[in-house]
């Protein structure tokens, strides 16, 4: 029987032993990462340096595309090497990393997203006092909190995790160190970890998605009082891009994690985990790029502002070489 400590390192089986189909996704994921960080890099220079993003909602937007760059950068750089390399191992050190900043991120994003559905009552439900409830102070409290419990939550359960031991057993049926395989692979220290997994996973989705519920409830009360139809068509659009994200994030969540880890339910959950772990961070800017006005109109000046600055720059050329 192996602890952790005496594990040097695992071998990470991957999504497909297959060759042929490691080099089409290979290509396939290195297009989506590369989307991925353009993407939300860009999102977060256009809300910096755009006069119209300045309002909470995108502030709170920004953060979301941080943690999508980092949650991204946490699985798919080793998945990459390990789709091309003959040697698919991580070390255990590595491992335990990886773990950490997947479990922290989660918890971050869901508190951003719950935070976010907060902001969107507050700004339908309470317009008049919109500026005031929500001022930079009170938006620097909202967006503390999902890091420093997300980053305190997932200590707690690394820590469990450094506790499962290994009968000799050191393939990990996954592209990524993630609880659910590492603790079906565990032969002893799993009672512990599973049942620690399932509530703080239920715990902590439970209480995020309420906030996410609640506060669409009131927004929907807050719409149907409306009078002009052009307000509620308002409202309901400001909402759209938010809510889309929410219901692809929760539902994957819930079905990767809030079941026990078996055979079949990590065979699925690494077709989930593709989906999450790659599709939803390079998804989340998309959406709320093509499902925003303010947003467009943003990245149509910026466009401009670029092509003036280059056109002005090409006649001075020009000019130094008296073609005008």
């Amino acid at each position: 029987m192996l602890n952790f400590t005496d594990v040097t390192e695992f071998i990470l089986l991957g999504l497909t032993s297959r060759r042929e189909l490691q080099v089409i996704f290979f290509v396939i994921f290195l297009m989506v990462y590369i989307i991925t960080i353009v993407g939300n890099i860009g999102m977060i220079i256009l809300i910096k340096i755009s006069p119209q993003l300045s309002s909470p909602m995108y502030f709170f937007l920004s953060h979301l595309s941080f943690v999508d760059v980092l949650f991204s950068t946490n699985v798919t750089p080793k998945m990459l090497e390990n789709l091309i390399s003959e040697t698919k191992t991580i070390s255990y050190a590595n491992c335990l990393v990886q773990c950490f900043f997947f479990i922290a991120l989660v918890h971050v994003e869901i508190f951003i997203l719950a935070a976010m559905a907060f902001d969107r009552y507050m700004a339908i439900g309470n317009p008049l006092l919109y500026g005031s409830k929500m001022s930079r102070t009170v938006c620097i409290r909202l967006i503390a909190f999902p890091y420093i419990y997300g980053f305190l939550t997932s200590l707690a359960a690394t820590l469990w995790t450094y506790g499962l031991y290994f009968c000799g057993n050191i393939k990990i049926n996954h592209f990524y160190c993630a609880d659910p395989p590492l603790i079906k692979m565990a032969c002893a220290g799993t009672y512990a970890k599973e049942y620690t997994m399932l509530f703080l996973a239920g715990i902590n989705f439970t209480y995020s998605l309420s906030v996410v519920i609640i506060s669409y409830l009131f927004i929907l009360i807050a719409i149907l009082r409306m009078h002009s139809s052009e307000g509620r068509k308002k409202a309901f659009s400001t909402c759209g891009s938010h809510l889309t994200a929410v219901v692809i994030f929760y539902g994957t969540l819930i079905f990767m994690y809030l079941r026990r880890p078996t055979e079949e339910s990590v065979e699925q959950g690494k077709i989930g985990a593709v989906f999450y772990t790659t599709v939803i961070p390079m998804l989340n800017p998309m959406i709320y790029s093509l499902r925003n006005k303010d947003v467009k109109e943003a990245m149509k000046q910026l466009f401009r502002g670029y092509i003036f600055v280059v056109e002005k720059y090409f006649i001075r050329i020009l000019r130094v070489l008296g073609l005008l």
